[in-house]
């Protein structure tokens, strides 16, 4: 594990968990929403993010936190190892709530309430989203490590077993 990608709904809680794989296994992590976004709320454009990912692949390891569906693929091309976080959406909803006013070395703002519009993203992750995750995934599993976590018990008990 040397090039690694945690993907899943918003409030799943990638970044946490990116964290503590981190902590144990040393690697370096980007967040996508500190690349992506500025802290006005405004972001790059998809060829600068594009530009900044090909920074990264061109290390030697890292993990990369985030969703975004339109880089998925080509993140997915670089990586060896794909955690996907496949939880609730309540518990995805949860997730939101509690980082609500919360200091964050993931997101260059602090969220001062949860945005409709994203909540209903979140809401509608497993039915839009998640089919394309799955094709992709299936896609790529010849050659990739692909782990995937249906609670967030899973996901602590991996990084204790590590």
């Amino acid at each position: 594990m040397k090039k690694v990608i945690v993907i899943g709904s918003p409030g799943a809680g990638k970044s946490v968990f990116s964290k503590k794989l981190s902590n144990v296994t040393n690697l370096p992590i980007y967040h996508i929403d500190m690349i992506y976004h500025n802290s006005d709320g405004t972001h790059i454009s998809r060829e600068e993010l594009k530009k900044e990912f090909e920074k990264i692949f061109e290390k030697e390891n890292w993990i990369i936190d985030g969703n975004y569906q339109k880089t998925l693929e080509m993140r997915i091309k670089e990586c060896d190892t794909v955690f996907l976080l496949d939880f609730p959406t309540e518990v995805c909803i949860s997730g939101a709530y509690e980082r609500i006013g919360q200091e964050r070395e993931d997101l260059p703002w602090k969220e001062e309430k949860l945005d409709e519009n994203f909540k209903q993203v979140i809401l509608n992750f497993s039915k839009e989203k998640l089919p394309e995750i799955y094709e992709l995934l299936e896609r790529y599993k010849e050659n990739k490590d692909i782990i995937i976590f249906k609670s967030r018990k899973e996901a602590d008990d991996y990084i204790e077993k590590i």
